[in-house]
């Protein structure tokens, strides 16, 4: 079991790593749309912060030796059921024509007042 650790995503706030790789997987945790450099909450709404998300991911799972196009499962948390269509279009747009398995979980108010949160597990190259 190997903890991954990248600059090029917010380090972690609690006890947690970005992700642990283990027999050929990935598993992220839970990212937010933090930017890693002021570790602030990326604001504009919902499509800039789920961006930030998108790229947060995509440094650990680079950093791991992996990448967007093996995530094998995408779990979304979201406050409400009514930012899905914009969330929907930004992981489009940055999954292709990638379509890992994935729940969308409206849950109610996220960690900082954010708008997002998303892990993945994903399968090295």
């Amino acid at each position: 079991m190997e903890k991954i650790v990248t600059n090029a995503a917010p380090a972690p706030a609690g006890h947690y790593s970005q992700a642990i790789r283990h027999n050929g997987l990935v598993f992220v945790s839970g990212q937010l749309p933090l930017d890693p450099v002021s570790k602030e909450v990326v604001e504009g709404g919902i499509e800039p912060q789920m961006r930030q998300v998108m790229a947060n991911i995509s440094a650990i799972l680079e950093a791991s030796g992996s990448g967007l196009d093996n995530i094998l499962k995408a779990t979304i948390y979201i406050p409400d059921s009514s930012y899905w269509p914009e969330i929907n279009r930004v992981y489009a747009a940055c999954m292709g024509d990638h379509k890992p398995a994935r729940a969308v979980i409206p849950c109610g108010d996220l960690h900082y007042g954010v708008l997002v949160e998303m892990e993945v597990i994903a399968a090295t190259r």
